[in-house]
């Protein structure tokens, strides 16, 4: 036995492989996720970036679930303990064998092999759920949106993409209610960013006027210095002010306004990127809502995310 352990050893030892830069992206279902995710993969390349989604890791098909006592959103629904063992695996520039749940159907796929690149991108209900988890991250992000206007996006998207009907999507909202609340918003605390994306409550901004982002840059992480990109010229477009946080400590939220001009977020996003020294400019696909367009504080919300990914990719790892 001393003699097969050892060889283990020196097999694990062997050609260690390079660690990825792991961001986590949290929140309740229609938060917002997957359009978060999408931008930033897009912006680093598919040959740079792997994303995947710990829903995958449902512990039941969706008929199974219809005679069960609690929601996908319930520790019990998911394997969350393979999810730990993964993304171990993952922050260790190792591959693992990932489940497939299929929104669609309410079934279970073939696994998929999936290899870390560069950057690593998990998103789903429940990535900070528990400590072990949360080691695995080098950032984390948890949005926040109000619930009025999540539950309008998850009618919407589940009604256009996943066969239900509005009644239905009501009601499975209101049954979720108690476990989002007791498992998915407690993982708030937990996030170096929380982002927010709504209305500004003091304006009557026209209708179709993008939502604004609201970004809470927690001191967990060290944020880019906005000092330079602040100015008195752009303030009617992003401003910085301290807020008390949920336990009352005072942090930085970082405000990017939806009425703000194509222009004056262009000029914004090229003085935060030039933040990074790195060549080129902010990429074209930031800020993308599927086919109907762009939205400046989604950009440069993502864009932020973007600095923190290749900042720390530039660190010795």
């Amino acid at each position: 036995m001393p003699d097969k352990v050892l060889r283990m050893v020196r097999s694990e030892g062997a050609g260690p492989a390079l660690r990825p830069v792991m961001l986590a992206i949290a929140g309740d279902s229609a938060a917002g996720k997957t359009t978060l995710t999408q931008g930033l993969v897009e912006a680093l390349g598919a040959d740079r970036c792997t994303s995947i989604c710990v829903d995958d890791y449902h512990a039941f098909d969706r008929e199974e679930r219809r005679d069960l006592p609690f929601t996908p959103l319930h520790p019990d629904c998911n394997y969350l303990d393979i999810m730990e063992q993964h993304l171990q695996l993952l922050a260790l520039g190792r591959p693992i064998l990932k489940p497939v749940y299929e929104h669609a159907t309410g079934t279970f796929t073939r696994p998929m092999y999936v290899e870390p690149k560069e950057f690593v991108i998990v998103e789903g209900l429940h990535p900070l759920s528990t400590k072990l988890a949360r080691a695995c991250f080098d950032v984390t992000v948890f949005l926040d949106p109000p619930e009025e206007i999540r539950r309008g996006w998850k009618v919407e998207r589940d009604c256009a993409k996943r066969g239900y009907t509005p009644e239905q999507v009501l009601a499975d909202l209101e049954r979720r209610e108690p476990e989002s609340a007791a498992y998915i918003r407690p993982q708030r605390k937990y996030a170096d960013i929380v982002a927010r994306f709504a209305p500004i409550a003091t304006r009557n901004d026209p209708p179709g006027t993008p939502l604004s982002a609201e970004l809470m840059l927690r001191p967990t992480i060290q944020h880019p210095s906005l000092s330079t990109v602040l100015t008195d010229d752009n303030r009617t477009a992003m401003h910085l002010k301290i807020l008390r946080d949920a336990d009352g400590t005072p942090t930085d939220c970082l405000h990017v306004h939806g009425h703000a001009s194509a222009e004056e977020a262009r000029q914004l996003e090229k003085a935060i990127w030039a933040e990074l020294d790195v060549d080129g400019g902010p990429p074209e696909s930031l800020g993308r809502i599927g086919d109907i367009g762009r939205s400046e504080p989604l950009a440069i919300s993502q864009l932020i995310l973007l600095y923190h990914l290749l900042s720390a990719g530039t660190v010795d790892r």
